[in-house]
Formats: structure tokens, C-alpha cells, sequence
């Protein structure tokens, strides 16, 4: 196993070196993908360069959205030799202490999708924590129960050829969608999933947090995803009625 903790990036600003650095003080071999950024983020994380030498910052100049940002980030990693990679959010809410853990199982099962499941803490927004259960509840209708503990969270650790599969199955997983959309076309491949619980933390402004998400828009991207997965999933039906259940759900 050779695995990369891949951190995509967009304009979230003073907060990213400091996320780069909690990651770097757990694992050497970090890539960040800043992903059109205006804010001049990409300029802060030079000090960290200097004494990081498996820190890499790959600059896409055009914004394309979280997916798409992955997706270049995992191509070039896959062209490294890297096996696996391990995704976090830039903006500071996952916790970088628990890398060891998602690497201890990632060697006891390689072949899986190590999917992190959020723990909440009393700061986390309310209508957050429970919009998520809807979509929660429609991945689980489009995979039969296969075992995804939650559809929105960022923080997983995938075998790398399973997740390029999964961006090959659709034009579609290139912005908001993404986490949702490849956690349900992996459970459609059979890719075995584990919940690792995992403590979310939401920063204030005073901190630097920031947010990309757009209620509308994003919620709007993510009803159409959903009809989409939908009409895939009856197409899918009677091969994931004969499959089985997920041999590592908890």
C-alpha cells in the first residue's frame, strides 16, 4: 500500500496552511489541489514547502468544484504509484488526529472504502446535521442498504483504481455531488464500506471557517442527483438484489 492524504481547496484562506500543517504532523505525503482559488491561499502554503518535502501544491487555475478537484488530484496519484487515498476537507472541520486510524484499518482492509461517519458537536448547525439524514436516506434506497454511514461527509480513505471507476461512470460527481454520487457508485461496484466514527468540528469566523455550500444551488444539484441515482438504481436492481450484503458493514 503507498497512500496520499489528498486535500482539495477553494478560497478557504488563512485557515488552509493550518489544516496543511495538523495533516503534515500526521503523515508525510500530502497533496493540496487548489482548485481556482482567488484568495491567494496558494502563496500561504509556501513556508510549509520548504520543510515538507512530500507536500505538493498542484494549482488548477480555472474553478471546476470539489470532484473535479479530486479527480485530477487521485489521476496524477494513480500515475505515482499511489494505491489509496485519504480525503479531507481543507477548511479545518476534520480532525487530522484520527489519519493513524483510518491507516491501522486501511491495512487490515485494503480492498475497502473506509468511510468516515460524523460525531457532532453542539456548534454544528441544526439544519446541517439533520438535512443530511434525507440524503442519507435516499442513498440508502439507491444501494440497497449497502452500508453508507454517511453520504455528505469528506473525510474517507478510498482504493484509488476503485475510485477512479466510479468518476468513470458518470459525467456528473464533479462539485457538490461528488461525495454522494461516488459513495453510491462504489456501493453499485460492490466496494466494501466500514463507518469509522469521526468528530466534527465547525469552526466560527473568528477562527476562519468558511463554507462553500449554497442552500439552493447545492440542494437543487443534489435532487437532481439523487433522480439520476434513482433511475440507475432500477436499472441496477436485479444484479444488486443477487450481489449480497457489504461484508464489513457494522
Amino acid at each position: 500500500m503507498k497512500v496520499l492524504v489528498l486535500i482539495p481547496s477553494y478560497n478557504t484562506g488563512r485557515i488552509l496552511p493550518q489544516t496543511v500543517a495538523n495533516v503534515l504532523a500526521q503523515w508525510p505525503e500530502v497533496w493540496v489541489v487548489i482548485d481556482g482559488s482567488t484568495d491567494g491561499s496558494t502563496a500561504l502554503l509556501d513556508p510549509l514547502k520548504q520543510n515538507h518535502p512530500g507536500l505538493r501544491v498542484i494549482v488548477i487555475e480555472k474553478n471546476g468544484g470539489k470532484g473535479a478537484a479530486v479527480l485530477h488530484g487521485i489521476k496524477l496519484a494513480d500515475e505515482a504509484g499511489y494505491t489509496h487515498v485519504l480525503t479531507i476537507d481543507a477548511d479545518g472541520q476534520h480532525p487530522a488526529e484520527d489519519i493513524p486510524h483510518f491507516l491501522k484499518l486501511s491495512k487490515e482492509h485494503p480492498e475497502a472504502a473506509l468511510m468516515g461517519c460524523p460525531v457532532f458537536g453542539p456548534e454544528a448547525p441544526q439544519l446541517r446535521v439533520q438535512g443530511r439524514k434525507l440524503s442519507n436516506g435516499w442513498t440508502n434506497i439507491e444501494t440497497l442498504n449497502w452500508g453508507i454511514p454517511d453520504s455528505l461527509f469528506g473525510m474517507r480513505l478510498y482504493p484509488i483504481p476503485a475510485l477512479i471507476k466510479a468518476f468513470r461512470g458518470t459525467l456528473w460527481a464533479r462539485r457538490f455531488d461528488y461525495d454522494t454520487e461516488i459513495a453510491v457508485r462504489l456501493a453499485w461496484q460492490g466496494v466494501p464500506m466500514k463507518a469509522v466514527p469521526t468528530k466534527v468540528r465547525y469552526l466560527t469566523a473568528e477562527e476562519g471557517g468558511v463554507s462553500q455550500f449554497r442552500y439552493f444551488r447545492d440542494n437543487t444539484l443534489l435532487t437532481w442527483m439523487h433522480a439520476r441515482l434513482l433511475i440507475g438504481f432500477f436499472w441496477r436492481l436485479p444484479y444488486l438484489l443477487l450481489r449480497g450484503r457489504n461484508p464489513l458493514k457494522s
